[in-house]
């Protein structure tokens, strides 16, 4: 969720916040919302960021300096030397404005299917068609790592669709064949990057419904290391939204339905995902209540959940956020 205001944070114990170049283009107040969240809170936030560079850029808003960063497509094109550099620079101002999650590198693929630029690559956000980058990814992860700063791999199974699930359905014909190279990248990556988020797209070939609530997709994510904390994208956005509506379309701006909000959070802990994100900051504590429910009456999903928790604390003590 959005960060917003620190009673609401400290009210609901709310495990992280998502912070956005708004929060960081009023800096003064974000400093002083935050300081006030972490004297109060018992377990420390993750604070999240996305930081990917060239269109994705959140530090301009902090400061002008920032403001000719490259892109993934550009990074690609450096000695792995420079790439450690210039992240291990980018992480310590992350770390200055009091950041500890990117959710960043994009692993999605450049080419789709048919062998030509994907969504991704057009928007430079791509690391590569294969795993042909992965010593230069793992230089951008180690850059943020020396100074704190875990990364999140996006999105899997591998987002090749040539829509924007926040604002539109999101569908991929790719064959399985290409949706398991898509993967080989994720895999090649999973010991030096903690966290994936979940792609919104339903991969027609291999799934009824979107990545995100599929448990065999998920469990593809996190065969390749069990401790692997799974995030979902935003759940706000629209592909999600009329999956859960049971609708082909639903106007852009609509509030979630009690009964449609119930469906897509059960799914989304049916799937095994451990984080929740959604960029409707009230809708936050309409989880943690949903939440609460679905472990009181059962303890399938009361272990479910813990044993998300569990995951989510494990990362959080080895990051040096929990003290023993």
């Amino acid at each position: 969720m959005f960060l917003t205001t620190p009673q609401f944070v400290i009210e609901n114990e709310l495990g992280g916040v998502l912070i956005t170049g708004k929060h960081l283009r009023s800096f003064d107040s974000y400093k002083e919302r935050m300081d006030e969240i972490d004297s109060n809170l018992k377990i420390p936030l993750f604070t999240a960021l996305d930081q990917e560079g060239g269109l994705v850029n959140r530090l301009v808003s902090y400061s002008k300096q920032w403001e000719s960063l490259p892109s993934a497509r550009e990074m690609r094109r450096m000695d792995s030397t420079q790439i450690h550099k210039l992240a291990k620079k980018i992480g310590r101002a992350l770390k200055d404005i009091r950041i500890n999650m990117n959710l960043a590198p994009v692993l999605d693929p450049s080419k789709d299917h048919r062998q030509s630029n994907s969504f991704m690559e057009e928007s430079r956000r791509s690391w590569g068609h294969d795993t042909t980058n992965a010593y230069k990814v793992r230089a951008f992860v180690n850059g943020m790592r020396d100074n704190g700063i875990i990364c999140v791999s996006k999105h899997f199974p591998g987002y090749d669709s040539w829509t924007n699930s926040d604002l539109q359905i999101a569908i991929s014909a790719s064959p399985k064949e290409k949706i398991e190279q898509n993967i080989s990248f994720f895999k090649t990556l999973s010991k030096d990057i903690p966290v994936t988020m979940m792609s919104s797209v339903h991969f027609l070939r291999i799934s009824s419904r979107p990545a995100v609530f599929d448990a065999n997709i998920v469990k593809m994510a996190r065969k390749f290391s069990p401790d692997m904390v799974m995030l979902t994208d935003d759940l706000w956005g629209t592909s999600l939204r009329t999956w859960a509506s049971g609708k082909t379309q639903i106007a852009p701006r609509k509030t979630y339905p009690d009964k449609d909000f119930r469906r897509l959070v059960t799914a989304i802990i049916d799937a095994g995902n451990d984080i929740l994100m959604i960029s409707y900051t009230s809708k936050a504590k309409d989880m943690l209540n949903i939440m609460m429910e679905l472990s009181d009456k059962s303890s399938k999903y009361k272990k479910r959940i813990e044993e998300s928790a569990a995951r989510i604390l494990k990362l959080k003590y080895k990051m040096g956020l929990l003290k023993l």
